[in-house]
């Protein structure tokens, strides 16, 4: 394991300190610290230290499951943004092709799964810091809640009414950005995670489910306009919904892989979004 990390390259090392300060600052800035002070600079350790965490396990989820099937993957490449949460994610390049399905399948899914199985603590852990407040009229940006938020707000907070709401913990919030991440990464689009499951699953006919999904970005755009320029943003990145062909395309899947494939679907559902945002 030592020996793995001491071959990190620099520019990643770089990348992942600038996204570590810019994550921070972030975090101070949603606490109401000032972002030039450096003793408010532990105000944004929280929301850095988890959505870091969230970022990191899904990546190396790839990256170990890569090396795993013998594939050359690049270190994680973690992107600094100056936005609101400080950071476009993460991501790794495949240096080498992927010939079977079973790796593919692996690969994709590796990274979701990893991810959610981390945030599923962090986000509990999150809501146990929140707190209730009332409702009032122009209160600024409320967080649209997948199921699994739904289920553990209920569990924790069951006296909860319509009047009322949660502000959540930075931990809370990066878990929420957490799941967020995983759900648009399972989208069965392209070269997404979900489109390398679905591609390993359904074969040929994983183009025309990419088709079908993206077209059912439109009405969801009706709903919050972010869909639109999430989709945007895949055509702007990946420039096609296909998915390149790979040799054994034609290979039955073991049960085992099947499962796989399901339990992704299952972690879609949990963290599916409709509508991200309301302001």
């Amino acid at each position: 394991m030592k020996d793995i990390f001491r071959k990190i390259p620099y520019i990643n090392i770089f990348l992942f300190f600038i996204t570590l300060i810019t994550t921070l600052l972030a975090g101070v800035y949603m606490e109401g610290g000032n972002i030039l002070s450096f003793r408010d600079i532990k105000l944004g350790i929280p929301f850095s230290f988890t959505l870091l965490t969230i970022l990191g396990f899904h990546e190396f989820g790839h990256y170990f499951y890569a090396k795993k099937n013998k594939i050359k993957v690049s270190f994680p490449y973690f992107i600094p943004a100056p936005t609101f949460i400080g950071t476009f994610g993460a991501l790794i390049k495949i240096k080498s092709p992927i010939t079977t399905k079973k790796a593919l399948l692996e690969i994709g899914a590796s990274g979701p799964i990893a991810g959610f199985v981390v945030t599923i603590p962090l986000l509990v852990y999150g809501l146990t810091k929140s707190i209730v407040v009332e409702i009032y009229p122009n209160s600024g940006i409320i967080l649209g809640e997948p199921i699994l938020m739904k289920f553990f707000t209920f569990l924790m907070f069951p006296n909860l009414s319509e009047s009322q709401d949660i502000i959540l913990h930075p931990i809370g919030f990066a878990s929420w950005i957490g799941l967020l991440i995983t759900m648009l990464n399972l989208l069965p689009i392209g070269q997404l995670d979900g489109g390398h499951i679905a591609y390993a699953i359904f074969g040929k006919h994983h183009h025309k489910i990419s088709k079908i999904v993206f077209i059912f970005l439109i009405p969801l755009s009706f709903l919050s306009l972010n869909w639109i320029l999430w989709g945007v943003l895949i055509i702007i990145l990946m420039k096609t919904l296909k998915h390149p062909p790979i040799l054994d395309v034609n290979t039955a899947l073991t049960f085992r892989e099947k499962l796989i494939g399901f339990v992704c679907l299952l972690i879609f559902i949990v963290s599916f979004i409709p509508v991200p945002f309301e302001i």
